[in-house]
C-alpha cells in the first residue's frame, strides 16, 4: 500500500495552493475593476457591461498572444516580475494598431508546480499593467499539469478586448505615397526573438544571464528580461485629436518587414532609413556571438523600434515632438513611395 493516500495533491496538482495565490493578488486584480465589471473574482465568466458613450457605432477589437520563450530566460534568471507586464502590453500594444482603447483582459497561467511567488509576481504585474491603461483584468485560467510543463517553468497567455468607433478604426485608406514613417524606440527584445537569442548567447556563446553586456552596467539577464514597452497612452491620444496617423505597425515577431507591410496599401511601398536609429547593444551582442547575418536579425527582432506610425508628412515632425514629451523616443525613420506592397531597410 502507499504510504500516501491518492489524491489530486499527490498526483502533483494542488488546487489549495492555487487557491492561497489567487487569494495573494485578488485586491490587486480587484483594482482594475471599474463600474463595467458586473460581478467578483471567481464566477465561470467574467462581466462586462458593453455601455461605450460618445461612440456612433462600437466595434470589439480583440487580440491573444503569449510571451513564448521569454519565459525560459525568466526561469534562467530567477525574476519572473516582469512577464505580466510584457503579455498585457504586447496585446494592447496589439488592438492599439486598429486604434481600439482596451476594455479587459483574460490571462492563462501554466505551469508543472504551482508557487505561489511566481504567481503572484506574474499576475500581480498583469493587474498592475492593466491598471496602467485602464483596463480590467477580468479573468484568469490557473493550470498546474506536471508532465506537460517543464519543473520551474512556465507559460503564460492573454487575451484583450478593446473597442474602437468604427469610423476611427485604423488603418485608414489615406495613407499615400510621400507619407512618413515614425519610428517608437523598444527597450529591448519586448516579447520575441528568444529562441534565437538563447541559442546565440547561451548555446554558441556559452554565457550566462549574470554576465554583463559590454558597454553597460548590466546584465545580459537584465536586458532580455526588460518588460514590453505599451504605447498606447503615448500614441493614444494622437488617434483621439486628428487624422493625421494613417496606420501603425506593432513590430513583434517578423519584425519591420513582416509587420509594417500588414499595414500598406497595395501600392505603397515603405522605405525604412537604418541609419536613422542605432540598435540597443543587446541586438549586437546577440548578432556577433551567433554571426547571423543583417537580413536575419532584421526578420526575428524589433531592432531598437517597437512601433511604427505611418504619418502624415506635414504633420510628422509635431508628432515625433508629442510623442517625445510623452516620454517615448520616437523619429522619422523612412517614408512611403509608388511601388509594390514591400518594405526595404536601406
Amino acid at each position: 500500500m502507499p504510504d500516501e493516500a491518492m489524491t489530486y495533491r499527490a498526483a502533483g496538482v494542488d488546487i489549495d495552493e492555487a487557491q492561497r495565490a489567487l487569494r495573494g493578488v485578488a485586491e490587486r486584480i480587484q483594482a482594475t475593476h471599474s463600474e463595467n465589471v458586473l460581478g467578483g473574482i471567481g464566477g465561470f465568466g467574467g462581466l462586462f457591461a458593453a455601455t461605450f458613450p460618445g461612440m456612433a457605432q462600437p466595434v470589439l477589437v480583440s487580440s491573444i498572444d503569449g510571451v513564448g520563450t521569454k519565459t525560459k530566460v525568466a526561469a534562467m534568471a530567477g525574476d519572473f516580475s516582469g512577464l505580466g507586464h510584457d503579455i498585457v502590453n504586447h496585446c494592447v500594444n496589439d488592438i492599439l494598431c486598429q486604434g481600439a482603447r482596451p476594455l479587459f483582459f483574460l490571462d492563462y497561467y501554466g505551469t508543472s508546480k504551482l508557487s505561489s511567488l511566481v504567481f503572484d509576481q506574474v499576475v500581480g504585474g498583469m493587474a498592475d499593467a492593466c491598471g496602467e491603461v485602464g483596463m480590467a483584468l477580468i479573468g484568469g485560467e490557473t493550470a498546474e499539469m506536471p508532465g506537460v510543463y517543464l519543473d520551474d517553468e512556465i507559460d503564460v497567455v492573454g487575451t484583450v478586448v478593446g473597442v474602437v468607433d468604427l469610423e476611427k478604426r485604423l488603418p485608414r485608406r489615406k495613407s499615400k505615397a510621400g507619407d512618413s514613417l515614425v519610428g517608437i524606440a523598444s527597450n529591448g527584445l519586448h516579447t520575441n526573438g528568444y529562441s534565437l537569442a538563447r541559442r546565440s548567447l547561451f548555446e554558441m556563446g556559452g554565457l550566462s544571464v549574470r554576465d554583463n553586456v559590454p558597454g553597460l552596467s548590466t546584465t545580459i539577464g537584465e536586458e532580455l528580461l526588460r518588460p514590453h514597452r505599451c504605447y498606447f497612452n503615448s500614441v493614444h491620444p494622437l488617434l483621439d485629436e486628428d487624422n493625421t496617423v494613417y496606420a501603425i505597425a506593432h513590430i513583434t515577431g517578423g519584425g519591420i518587414h513582416d509587420n509594417l507591410v500588414r499595414v500598406l496599401p497595395s501600392d505603397t511601398q515603405a522605405v525604412i532609413e537604418r541609419r536613422s536609429w542605432t540598435p540597443l547593444p543587446i541586438f549586437q551582442m546577440i548578432q556577433e556571438i551567433g554571426q547571423i547575418p543583417d537580413s536575419e536579425m532584421f526578420r526575428a527582432f524589433n531592432m531598437g523600434i517597437g512601433m511604427i506610425l505611418i504619418v502624415d508628412r506635414d504633420s510628422a515632425a509635431g508628432v515625433v515632438q508629442r510623442l517625445n514629451q510623452a516620454g517615448e523616443a520616437a523619429a522619422i525613420i523612412g517614408q512611403t513611395q509608388k511601388g509594390s506592397q514591400d518594405v526595404q531597410v536601406v
